[in-house]
């Protein structure tokens, strides 16, 4: 776990995230962590799906667990199932993550599941939400293709990780996808929309949430 190597920090939006202080990087935004993953990974990627029964997401950086907590009650809300897969190299402890105050009421229990739950054994917590985290690094990961409706991409950003946004790992994602399948991003880098691009995705570049200008959603034709 990686409770000395994180801390607890505060946003802009009074929402909190964990800073990584080896790589000198945010988990979220600090012009808002749920303002950020709100915008990003539900408005502009979940609820492109929301007549949709059954989704699959995956997800690229599990971190704290705030996009799989907001796309589970997202779920509840719209009445959807979801399949949920994520994977991670830097797993953090539950404790660290219940500081962060991320859920409420009965989504608290939820969410402590959701990071108790075993590691690369799929774990069904509610009636809508299934989740399989997988501690693995991108460079070996063999993705089941055709796979997901949906990708979040929410690695640490390409000053502090790099290898991350490697244009082999787009081929991946793309690869994993099913035809109409979306990759979503609140990276805007003219050369991930290039590497995409090249991938195969048809991109568009969006408005981004507070802080940033633009971001990227890909689909697969």
């Amino acid at each position: 776990m990686e409770d000395n190597k994180t801390k607890r920090i505060e946003t802009s939006d009074g929402s909190f995230s964990l800073e990584h202080i080896e790589l000198n990087e945010t988990y979220h935004s600090r012009h808002g962590a749920l303002q950020e993953s709100l915008y990003v990974f539900i408005q502009h990627g979940l609820e492109l799906f929301k007549e949709q029964k059954q989704v699959d997401v995956f997800e690229m950086g599990f971190g704290t667990g705030l996009n799989a907590l907001l796309t589970a009650e997202k779920a509840r809300e719209l009445g959807m199932e979801i399949f949920y897969e994520s994977i991670e190299t830097y797993p953090v402890s539950t404790k660290k993550v219940l500081g962060l105050n991320y859920a409420s009421g009965e989504m608290i229990p939820f969410f402590q599941s959701m990071h108790d739950c075993p590691w690369d054994v799929p774990q069904t917590l509610n009636e809508s939400f299934t989740i399989r985290k997988r501690e693995v690094s991108i460079f070996d990961l063999e993705p089941e293709e055709g796979r997901f409706d949906l990708v979040y991409y929410d690695a640490f950003g390409f000053r502090a990780q790099p290898e991350a946004w490697e244009p082999e790992h787009f081929v991946k994602m793309y690869k994993l996808l099913k035809k109409g399948g979306v990759f979503i991003t609140y990276c805007a880098k003219g050369q991930v929309r290039r590497d995409l691009a090249a991938a195969g995705f048809e991109m568009e570049r969006l408005p981004g949430p507070p802080g940033k200008r633009h971001m990227l959603r890909g689909r697969k034709l």
